[in-house]
Parts: structure tokens; C-alpha cells; sequence
């Protein structure tokens, strides 16, 4: 009796067995579609089907979904955080609006995306922690760097060791706030928003300087 010929894999099918490495990298790449899409309410039952794989295995890399969460986290905000923006905005050997025209530049680049934007968003509704511990790092390297630059800029009558008011903050934030919502109308809402981004930053930066110049020292 003849024996049947083995079975061969069909043609682009992923193995089944993975490098420990590459099995847990595409978890998280998977589990961050998989938030994106869904928000963190979403089930690792249902994540763990989409890539095929059983929820044990899944627990086995990530043994509770905190867990999971929290490398989604450092993998989306913290990884693309370049400390050479704080360094950009400080560079006074160029004009600020020239900065923070590039600065704005890299960041879209790094954080505004489909999934960067819906996960920062689901976060917020879920009232996780993440919004709060990144919002804290963008005020420490960016924001507050850049209202020293502003009043250089501006020539304000203040000492750089002058402490940054709450209205200098809060003037920033509503700037980089506007920007921040062109991303989540693009990628939230999906509406229509203006093709030329840098001709969008240029002019917020521009309307924020020549505000703050008017409006003197806070």
C-alpha cells in the first residue's frame, strides 16, 4: 500500500513555531492594531485568535493584560520620544519659527499615526494612566523648553530662572493642542483636513509669537 506524500506548507504561510524573540514582537505588533482598532477594552481571547496563536501562549510572554498594555506604551510613546527635540528647540542659532516648523515635522512624523492616535485617545477614555505620565513628559523636554525660546524670542522682561506661569504653559499647549487635533480629526474623525501640513504649523507658530509679543509678560 502506497503511502500518502507528506503535506507541504502552502506557499507565504508563516510557520507555526517562532523564535521566542519573534513570537513576542508579534504580539505587541498585532496587539497594537488589535487596541487601536478596538480600544483597550478589547479582549486578549480575540486577540490572541487574531494572530493565531492560544490565549495560554499569549499569557506566556505577557502574563496579565496590564502587562501588554504597558509595552504597547513604552513601544508607541516612550520609543518614539527623540531627545534631540529638546536640543532642536533650543538651538537658537536658528530663527524659532524655523525650529519648531521642523520640530513639528519629526513629531507628526513619529506620533501621528492611525494607531498612535487612536490608542492615545482610547487611553484617555479609559482613564488609564498613560495620557497623564506622557502628557508630563511632552511639558518637561518640549512644552517648557519651548516657552523659554518663546520669550527670547519675544524679548520678554523675564529671567530665564523667572518660573513658567501657568499662562505661558497653557498658551503653548493650546498651540501644540491644534495641532495635536488636526491628527485626530485625520485619523478619529476622519474628516477632511488641509494637505499642506507645514503651511498649518507655520501659521499656528506664527499666530502664537506674534500673540505672545502683543500680550507682553504673563
Amino acid at each position: 500500500m502506497r503511502r500518502a506524500a507528506p503535506r507541504r506548507p502552502k506557499p507565504g504561510k508563516a510557520p507555526k513555531r517562532l523564535a521566542a524573540a519573534d513570537r513576542e514582537q508579534q504580539i505587541l505588533a498585532e496587539a497594537i492594531r488589535f487596541f487601536a482598532e478596538v480600544g483597550f477594552t478589547g479582549q486578549t481571547r480575540e486577540l490572541a485568535q487574531r494572530i493565531g496563536i492560544t490565549q495560554p501562549l499569549l499569557y506566556r510572554y505577557f502574563p496579565t493584560k496590564q502587562q501588554l498594555i504597558e509595552r504597547v506604551f513604552k513601544e508607541m510613546f516612550l520609543k518614539r520620544i527623540d531627545p534631540r527635540w529638546t536640543a532642536l528647540i533650543r538651538d537658537r542659532k536658528r530663527p524659532l519659527e524655523e525650529r519648531l516648523l521642523e520640530f513639528y515635522r519629526h513629531y507628526a512624523s513619529a506620533t501621528y499615526t492611525y494607531e498612535w492616535i487612536r490608542i492615545y485617545m482610547f487611553s484617555a477614555l479609559l482613564g488609564n494612566d498613560i495620557n497623564q505620565r506622557y502628557i508630563g513628559i511632552v511639558e518637561k523636554n518640549i512644552l517648557k523648553p519651548l516657552c523659554l525660546e518663546i520669550r527670547h524670542h519675544c524679548r520678554l522682561p523675564l529671567a530665564p530662572e523667572t518660573p513658567i506661569s501657568e499662562a505661558e504653559l497653557e498658551h503653548v499647549w493650546v498651540m501644540h493642542g491644534g495641532i495635536f487635533y488636526y491628527a485626530v480629526r485625520k485619523y478619529v474623525y476622519h474628516s477632511r483636513v488641509a494637505a499642506n501640513f507645514d503651511a498649518i504649523v507655520r501659521r499656528a507658530v506664527r499666530a502664537m509669537l506674534v500673540g505672545v509679543a502683543a500680550l507682553g509678560a504673563p
